[in-house]
C-alpha cells in the first residue's frame, strides 16, 4: 500500500466515523500521509486528527483515539499507535500486499472474467468442507440477526450450519428482519447449549422500526463489541448514509448495463487503466469472505462492500460514450469491470440479507 492508497484508507476511516456519529465534521478531500517523525513508529504517519480537531470541537488526541479502531479495521493495516498530540502511526501487514499481488497477477480482464463467471458466489468455497457448526444465540434481536448472517457466511465457505435460540424468536424478527432459526428452546425445555453468538445487545435501538434492509444494516455494520447505531438516517438517500452508498453503487452498475444495451454495446473484459484500488478490493473479496466467516464478523463484509462502492464510484462516470463518441473496446472493458463490481456488491448484500435493487 503506497501513501496515496493509504490516504484514501484514512479518509474512509474518517467517513465511517462520521457515518457512525463518532465525529461531526466535513470529510476533507485529502489526508497527508508521510514517514513517521521523531517519536513516531510504524511505516507511515498522518496528522489527520490534528487537522480535524478544531472543526470536531475535540482535542486532537481524542480525535485520534476515535479514528484508531476504524483504521485497525481496514485491510492491510496491522497496527495503529497514537503518539504526541494525536499523530496516528500506521504499520502495514501482508494481507493487502497479497491482494495487490493477486490483482496484478490477474489483471483487469482475468479478474473480471473470474467474478462474472462465478456470479454472486464469487469468493465461495468450491464445495462442502465437512465442517459442522452449531450456532446458539440468546433471545435478543441483534444476536439472532448476527447469527443468521454468520450462518450464511459459514455456509458460503462450505460449512454445514445449524442455528438455535434460547427461546422462540419474536415474530417481527422473522417477518420484518428476515432472521429465522432452525430450533429454539422453551421455558419448560430450554435449549441445552452454550451461547456462542453474543454481540452487544441492540437495546434501546428498535431495528424493526427501520424495516428489513436498514434494520439489518444497523445491527450488522457495527462490530460485535460495539453498540449499533440504528438511526432514521439509514432511511435517507444521501451519501452520508453508508447503506445508501452501497445499494446506490449497485443500482448504478445495473443502470449502466441497461444504458449500454440501449446504445448497442455490451460488456467485454479487458485491461482498464487507473483502477488499481478497485482491482485490489475486488481481488481481496474472497479473503474477506473467508475471514468474516472464520471470525464470525459480518461487520467485515459490510466494510468490504463500502470499500467496493467507494472504489467503483470514479469508474462509473467513464463507462458510457459521451457526445458523438462511439462505443469502443475501452468502454466495453470498463462496463465489464463495473458489472463485476456490481456482482460483488449484490453477492455481499445477499449474504447480509439485504436487498440489492436494480433501481434506486
Amino acid at each position: 500500500m503506497n501513501p496515496v492508497e493509504l490516504s484514501r484508507v484514512v479518509l474512509c476511516a474518517v467517513r465511517r466515523a462520521v457515518d457512525d456519529g463518532e465525529l461531526r465534521v466535513v470529510v476533507p478531500g485529502r489526508a497527508v500521509v508521510t514517514v513517521p517523525g521523531a517519536g513516531g513508529c510504524g511505516d507511515y504517519a498522518t496528522n489527520i486528527a490534528l487537522q480535524l480537531a478544531r472543526p470536531a470541537g475535540q482535542p486532537s488526541r481524542r480525535v485520534a483515539e476515535v479514528l484508531r479502531p476504524y483504521l485497525l479495521g481496514a485491510d492491510g493495516i496491522g497496527d495503529v499507535v497514537v503518539s504526541g498530540p494525536g499523530f496516528l502511526n500506521i504499520s502495514l501487514h501482508g494481507a493487502q500486499a497479497q491482494a495487490q499481488e493477486r490483482a496484478h497477477a490477474h489483471g483487469s480482464a482475468s479478474l473480471v472474467r473470474e467474478i462474472l463467471g462465478s456470479g454472486v458466489r464469487y469468493g465461495y468455497a468450491d464445495g462442502p468442507t465437512g465442517q459442522v457448526v452449531q450456532l446458539h444465540a440468546p433471545h435478543e434481536v441483534r444476536a439472532v440477526v448476527v447469527m443468521d448472517v454468520v450462518a450464511r457466511l459459514l455456509r458460503s465457505q462450505g460449512a454445514l450450519v445449524r442455528t438455535s435460540c434460547a427461546a422462540r424468536p419474536e415474530r417481527a424478527w422473522a417477518e420484518v428482519l428476515g432472521a429465522g432459526v432452525d430450533a429454539y428452546g422453551t421455558p419448560d425445555a430450554p435449549a441445552p447449549l452454550d451461547v456462542n453468538v453474543r454481540p452487544v445487545p441492540a437495546a434501546p435501538v428498535d431495528p424493526v422500526s427501520l424495516g428489513r434492509d436498514a434494520g439489518r444494516w444497523a445491527l450488522l455494520h457495527a462490530a460485535a463489541h460495539d453498540r449499533p447505531r440504528a438511526a432514521a438516517d439509514l432511511l435517507a438517500q444521501r451519501e452520508s448514509n453508508p447503506l445508501f452508498r452501497v445499494r446506490y453503487a449497485h443500482a448504478r452498475t445495473r443502470a449502466l448495463s441497461r444504458n449500454a444495451a440501449d446504445l448497442g454495446f455490451d460488456a467485454h473484459p479487458g485491461d482498464v487503466q487507473d483502477v488499481r484500488e478497485l482491482e485490489i478490493v475486488l481481488a481481496d473479496h474472497p479473503r474477506i469472505l473467508a475471514a468474516a466467516a472464520t471470525r464470525r464478523a459480518p461487520d467485515r463484509l459490510a466494510r468490504q462492500l463500502l470499500a467496493v462502492a467507494d472504489a467503483v464510484s470514479p469508474l462509473l462516470a467513464t463507462v458510457l460514450p459521451r457526445g458523438e463518441e462511439k462505443p469502443s473496446a475501452a468502454h466495453r472493458a470498463r462496463l465489464a469491470l463495473a458489472e463485476a463490481a456490481g456482482t460483488v456488491l449484490a453477492g455481499g448484500l445477499t449474504l447480509l440479507g439485504i436487498d440489492a435493487p436494480d433501481h434506486l
